[in-house]
């Protein structure tokens, strides 16, 4: 059922309702307004005929019969509209006009009232006045004046009659009012729906949803909800998607780069089945190669994980990072890990940097690890020197990695940073400097190789940017597809 039709509805049910309701909270008032309208007239008719019937009352007393019946006349005019009873001082009724009720035990012996009195299914109306004759000696009675009280009883059901009738053309009434208003105030509602049923995600060239005002309160709040539900879903999706391109473009790169250590593999272990007799020294340098390939697997699917990673991290996994502390943390690690490498580190007591620390952690691991496999120099076969400083220019933090080895070209000095590019002997997987350069784009940073002053070997900087106070909202590439071989 619409929501116009819903209101409609209970517009047509409640409204008449309200009718009922109000008519029974006032039918009590109106019925006693009146009475009070009826008793009021009842003691007028009292204080019209008051004097006449003194005079009866004292002709009576005198016996006076004369009088008696032009007094009566006179009482007859000032009741045509009311009953009047007058009785003696003995009891013996004087006079009786108009309409009454017909048993004298209904007409109450003290003075008072008005009461009401019922006989045979009608109710009456009586006020009782004791009356003085005039003159002294004049004797006494009473007066009753008499109206019906189903006047009253009449009006009110006039009025009962009234309330039905209202509410039965409120009825109607008010539900095509009502309908006619919802519809009109649920028009903003329906050409919302209309614009999100034409919402179609398939279509990449569909207009995106974007909320309008339409000066209906609830209907820009419910707007402003679905556009952000939208985004919202939008996002998620855009990371589902990126989420299975790196899936696919890391099994792809798994199953390309693992082939040729596998196949080394499995080479080298049908060499050791087909031979048990192998000379030890042939055997030794077989198992050494094996033990190689092994390595190699391990590294490359570690930094093939590791690129992934990257690729899927979000910026709510950044924050403040002490980016000093962390050098000098990896140094130590690096110091142990690799004990043939000289590591000296020159960085300050602190500087903090908006990063993700596992991020930045990588960076420093993979270029120490590199300088110290590529960084011996030529007279020192089995060592390396490296040199780490930490500083600040140019409102970025400077991370150099000096070595003195053979260095890189200039016109290769690009190419490092692509993926799987590693020279002939290198035992490592290509993906080191990879991750370096996809962790300084994540940290809108940049990397670099350049000489070291003194000429020999090779220099790596990094430049990271300082927080700003007044920066805005920091937002990662919207391109991240290292993994798959993109920059």
């Amino acid at each position: 059922m619409k929501l116009s039709t819903r209101i409609a509805v209970g517009a047509a049910v409640l409204v008449p309702l309200l009718v009922v309701l109000a008519g029974l909270l006032l039918l009590p008032l109106v019925g006693r307004d009146l009475r009070h309208q009826q008793d009021t007239r009842l003691n007028d008719r009292a204080a019209a005929v008051l004097p006449g019937v003194r005079a009866l009352v004292a002709a009576d007393s005198r016996g006076r019969p004369k009088v008696e019946q032009n007094q009566q006349r006179k009482v007859l005019d000032s009741a045509l509209d009311a009953g009047v009873r007058v009785a003696a001082q003995d009891g013996s009724v004087l006079l009786t006009v108009g309409p009454q009720p017909a048993a004298d035990r209904l007409f109450p012996a003290e003075p008072g009232g008005p009461v009401t009195v019922r006989e045979q299914g009608a109710a009456w109306r009586i006020l009782t006045v004791r009356v003085n004759g005039n003159g002294a000696n004049a004797g006494s009675g009473t007066l009753w004046v008499v109206t019906p009280a189903g006047e009253a009883d009449g009006q009110v059901k006039a009025v009962r009659r009234r309330v039905l009738l209202v509410a039965a053309i409120a009825a109607p009434g008010s539900a095509l009012i009502a309908f006619a208003l919802a519809e009109h105030a649920t028009a903003p509602l329906r050409r919302l729906g209309r614009r999100a049923a034409e919402l179609d995600p398939a279509d990449a060239g569909s207009t995106p949803f974007s909320p309008g005002r339409t000066g209906t309160a609830e209907v820009d709040e419910l707007s402003a909800a679905l556009a952000l539900l939208l985004s919202r879903y939008d996002e998620q999706a855009r990371r589902t998607a990126q989420a299975l391109d790196t899936a696919r473009s890391f099994s792809s790169a798994a199953s390309h780069e693992l082939r040729t250590p596998l196949m080394s593999l499995r080479t080298n272990l049908d060499v050791l089945a087909a031979h048990p007799d192998l000379a030890p020294d042939e055997r030794a340098e077989v198992v050494t190669e094996l033990r190689e390939d092994h390595t190699r697997l391990l590294d490359l699917l570690t930094a093939l994980s590791t690129l992934a990673r990257g690729d899927l991290v979000e910026v709510e996994s950044f924050g403040p990072v002490d980016l000093a502390d962390l050098v000098d943390s990896t140094v130590t690690e690096a110091r142990r890990r690799h004990r043939q490498a000289v590591i000296e580190a020159d960085v300050p007591e602190e500087l903090r940097v908006f990063g993700w620390e596992p991020g930045l952690r990588i960076v420093l691991a993979n270029l120490l690890g590199n300088a110290a496999v590529h960084g011996r120099g030529q007279g020192t076969a089995d060592q390396a020197r490296i040199t780490v400083r930490l500083t600040t220019e140019g409102g970025a933090a400077l991370l150099t990695v000096d070595d003195e080895g053979p260095g890189i070209a200039p016109t290769e000095r690009a190419a490092v940073f692509g993926r799987f590019h590693r020279r002939r002997d290198s035992p490592g997987s290509g993906l080191g400097l990879t991750l370096v350069a996809q962790q300084a784009a994540l940290h809108r940073g940049t990397v670099g190789i350049a000489t070291p002053p003194n000429g020999v070997g090779c220099r790596v900087e990094v430049r990271l940017p300082l927080p700003q106070p007044d920066a805005p909202t920091v937002e990662l590439p919207a391109r991240r597809d290292w993994i798959s071989g993109g920059r």
